[in-house]
């Protein structure tokens, strides 16, 4: 009779077993869903100026809208992130990863209305602007949720799903501005922006709530994230063991011994090695030309192949190749190692980058006449090569890079090098264009990648299924460690 009881509680356990994991994997895709939609937004509002800037230009009585205001509107959101990086990184310190989020996706919700009733330039220029702070959040405090709340196994793949989903909110925000009046694109932003109002769901991050002392919480919430198996537990009992030894030595908060603290920390080689392989791997992205590629995109087909009409054509199929590649990258990843990965895609990518440079030159001086079609094939060729690896991989690594300990430090560093860099790229494209040509672009794109290449090549370390834990040691004595 027991042996027959205890039969009958075995199919209830699996039961309840079961349905734990399905609520516990929902829950993550909640997490990520509900991140990735702010990259979708940034995508989608950073896209706009692609499609809305040729349209205010056709419209009769219409301000005349110069280069340089041009470019100071495609540029203004990187711009306008460069103080939110200050703020977000201390927020996300003091009111923990889920309150500095609920913020910001409300903010989004705001400023999607107020982009519908934007009609000159200064009102755009004025929104891109304000589109900073998403922005800035898309970079410091979505990337160390996704880093944190995701176990190592699927850490590579939500870091590189958020890149596509950003890539994803341009072509739509393109598409829409192909077929429809601009004013769809706020339209459709302020409804996306609704479901960012799950955030209140959320758990609070297992890292910043056992950075405070809240061990308990800790405990509870990287349970309900990550399981509790056999690895989920061991990553769970190093990361106590890391900071309960912290908790008994206090926060110090005398100006001149936190100052005195931030440069014993810049010294630091588990710091500072790991910080200049993210800004090596930030630079490789930047310098790829992808992101100029994007969000110029009709400028320069339109000088490639003389044609309004292929130039829009061109752009949403140079999209579309775009995010299904990232997402074909994502499946990459989860297959390959790091390294194979990244190296082999950027070495495509770079090919790729000195043939349409060779090809244009040509073309330049009048060897032989240009052909639409070779031009978008090398375009799309390119664009396939880059995103599968550099693009989704290249921003991502630095969430894998990061020290634990100096993660708010680190983080300010790394945000700052990469909003100047694309702010400063975006505001001169035009003036790039119009001096060195589109094939002296793409070489100077092809130079720039093939520098971060190697320099990469010799400092990267694989990172592939391994916590976040194990890649801070790595870094510790990295002359013991090979890659």
């Amino acid at each position: 009779m027991a042996i027959k009881m205890a039969n009958n509680r075995l199919p209830l356990k699996n039961y309840l077993l079961e349905r734990d994991l399905i609520f516990k994997f929902a829950f993550k895709i909640l997490v990520v869903s509900g991140t990735c939609t702010v990259y979708f937004i940034c995508g989608l509002y950073m896209g706009a100026p692609t499609v809305y800037l040729p349209q205010l230009r056709k419209e009769p009585n219409s301000t005349v809208i110069t280069d340089e205001m041009a470019s100071w509107i495609s540029s203004g959101c990187s711009y306008g992130a460069l103080p939110w990086v200050f703020i977000h990184s201390a927020a996300v310190s003091v009111f923990g990863r889920k309150y500095t989020s609920a913020s910001t996706l409300v903010y989004i919700t705001v400023i999607s209305i107020a982009f519908y009733f934007c009609n000159t330039p200064k009102h755009l220029l004025i929104f891109q602007i304000s589109l900073g702070a998403p922005y800035s959040a898309a970079l410091t405090v979505s990337i160390t949720i996704l880093a944190e709340y995701a176990s190592p196994k699927y850490r590579g793949i939500f870091l590189g799903l958020k890149v596509a989903t950003l890539y994803w909110g341009i072509w739509v925000s393109n598409a829409i501005g192909t077929f429809f009046h601009w004013k769809y694109i706020p339209v459709f932003g302020f409804v996306c922006s609704l479901y960012n109002l799950t955030v209140f769901l959320w758990p609070e991050s297992p890292l910043w709530l056992a950075s405070k002392g809240r061990f308990e919480e800790c405990k509870i919430s990287h349970r309900w994230l990550k399981g509790t198996d056999k690895i989920a537990e061991i990553e769970l009992e190093n990361l106590i063991s890391t900071y309960s030894k912290a908790e008994s030595l206090g926060e110090e908060t005398n100006g001149n011994k936190l100052a005195l603290k931030f440069f014993k920390t810049l010294i630091k080689k588990s710091f500072y090695r790991p910080l200049l392989v993210s800004f090596l791997s930030i630079a490789m992205y930047n310098l790829s030309g992808k992101i100029i590629c994007s969000i110029y995109a009709i400028e320069i087909i339109k000088k490639i192949s003389d044609s309004e009409s292929t130039a829009y054509v061109a752009m949403l199929i140079l999209d579309g190749v775009t995010v299904f590649s990232m997402y074909f990258g994502c499946l990459l990843i989860k297959l390959l190692r790091r390294r194979t990965l990244l190296f082999w895609s950027s070495s495509i990518a770079i090919t790729f980058l000195f043939v349409l440079s060779i090809y244009l030159y040509l073309v330049n001086i009048s060897i032989f006449n240009e052909n639409k079609i070779v031009s978008i094939l090398l375009l799309v060729g390119f664009s396939i090569s880059v995103s599968c690896g550099p693009v989704i991989m290249s921003v991502s690594l630095y969430g894998e890079l990061v020290p634990m300990k100096h993660k708010r430090e680190a983080t300010v560093l790394i945000s700052l090098f990469f909003i100047f860099l694309q702010s400063s790229l975006l505001k001169n494209a035009p003036f790039i264009f119009k001096y060195f040509k589109m094939h002296g672009m793409f070489l100077f794109f092809g130079v720039s990648m093939t520098t971060c290449w190697f320099l990469l090549y010799k400092y990267l370390p694989e990172t592939k299924d391994k916590t976040l834990q194990e890649i801070e040691d790595y870094f510790k004595d990295v002359n013991k460690n090979s890659k």
